[in-house]
């Protein structure tokens, strides 16, 4: 089943820049999907040092299992991604699967199997054929180039419409690098890292664990602060990696999380991730609003966020501004049940820059067609003040339309 492209999908793409060191090519395997790509073959030159954050679902999928253990050795080779199949709840056949698909890649790409990542997205408890790469990796190395970085974005897309790409440059001792990602996502988005596929890639001089440190905290507010349907997915996998290129051009390799010399590096790494978790939340199943959930006066920031949360993902919230309702009642309803620290007394709503409650209390200029007006938007801003600090947070999210219904429906038919 197809769908119609997002209109919240961006009117344009960047240009993305080679990144020295990583070329790639994509396939069709043929795994679920007809005449489209559905594999990503990326390959790093040697010396490439990697970071990576994963699901924190309890349930995870063979492929996971796999990027961690192959993750503590800190280099890499190659990344496999494919799209229809998430080889989720497979049991040993998945991690057949998965040393499988790392021996016919590492033999496309001359190298260990530890030096192999995997990314798996689509279907769960549908075993996963590890002969479907037989032969598609080792003609998809001989294709391997710089680009173009949009047919990777598509090559692991599932029931996203539109491939999520993004770029940065910025400089590191003075010293131009590139920062190129890509991310695929559009259901089973719930924060907890990752809550989708994302693959990131630079060619700063960076150590490994330094990249781990970068990854872990650029993800808490972007990635981990997306939410699609409060269901955390079984696959989700972000992964930085660094190929150490610009040395030759006399960037001095970083080795040290606070190196100075990293801020720039940090911002952009930031900005971009951001970017990227905002493209998910834009391609929400059947999403036709762009939501931002934002709740200051919060005791905490992790007490903010799960207020900013919990009215996120309230199927009632979302539902209200799929309907274009300015209702409020059901922001009091999503702030009461949160579990946080709160007081009816002192919450303060706004939609948009109306205020529609202070005090408690409907406020007493409450403009209800200024408030519709905003709901009408396709950029819907939601301000909720708890009045007992100082805290704040920001969830994005998207309305909940009979669409969503209809796609996870028939996802499996």
């Amino acid at each position: 089943m197809s769908h119609a492209v997002s209109p919240l999908a961006p009117k344009s793409y960047p240009e993305m820049p080679p990144v020295p060191g990583v070329k790639f090519a994509t396939a069709e395997a043929g795994i679920k999907y007809k005449n489209r790509t559905d594999v990503l073959f990326m390959v790093f030159d040697p010396g490439t040092t990697v970071g990576g954050v994963f699901t924190t679902s309890k349930c995870p999928s063979a492929p996971v299992d796999w990027c961690r253990q192959n993750l503590a050795q800190g280099s890499a080779r190659a990344l496999v991604v494919n799209s229809g199949n998430a080889n989720a709840f497979t049991g040993m056949k998945g991690r057949h699967t998965v040393s499988v698909t790392a021996e016919i890649a590492s033999r496309a790409a001359g190298c260990s199997i530890e030096e192999i990542f995997i990314g798996s997205t689509g279907v769960i408890g549908e075993p996963l054929d590890p002969q479907k790469f037989e032969g598609v990796l080792a003609d998809a190395a001989t294709r391997v180039d710089s680009g173009p970085w949009i047919e990777a974005a598509k090559a692991i897309m599932t029931t996203d419409t539109f491939p999520k790409v993004a770029t940065r440059t910025v400089a590191i001792d003075g010293i131009e690098v590139v920062i190129n990602g890509i991310a695929k996502g559009a259901g089973m988005i719930a924060p907890d890292m990752a809550t989708m596929l994302s693959f990131i890639a630079t060619d700063a001089a960076i150590s490994a664990p330094v990249l781990q440190s970068l990854i872990s905290e650029a993800v808490v507010d972007s990635f981990n602060a997306t939410t699609v349907d409060g269901d955390t997915s079984t696959s989700d996998t972000l992964m930085l990696f660094a190929t150490g290129k610009a040395a030759a051009r006399g960037q001095a390799p970083v080795s040290e999380a606070l190196d100075p010399r990293l801020a720039d590096f940090r911002a952009a790494l930031k900005s971009l991730t951001l970017e990227l978790a905002q493209y998910v939340a834009r391609d929400g199943e059947g999403a036709r609003k762009f939501v931002e959930v934002k709740v200051t006066g919060a005791v905490s920031k992790s007490s903010a966020r799960r207020i900013a949360q919990s009215i996120a993902n309230s199927p009632l919230v979302k539902t209200a501004i799929a309907g274009e309702d300015a209702n409020w009642g059901r922001i009091v309803m999503a702030v009461g049940k949160a579990g946080e620290p709160a007081d009816r007394d002192l919450l303060a709503i706004w939609f948009g820059d109306t205020q529609v409650a202070v005090a408690g209390e409907r406020a007493a200029g409450y403009s209800e067609a200024a408030a519709s007006d905003h709901m009408k938007l396709d950029h819907v801003r939601i301000r909720v003040d708890i009045g007992l600090g100082t805290s704040e947070d920001t969830i994005y999210t998207c309305d909940l339309t009979k669409e969503y219904v209809a796609i996870n429906g028939d996802y499996r038919s």
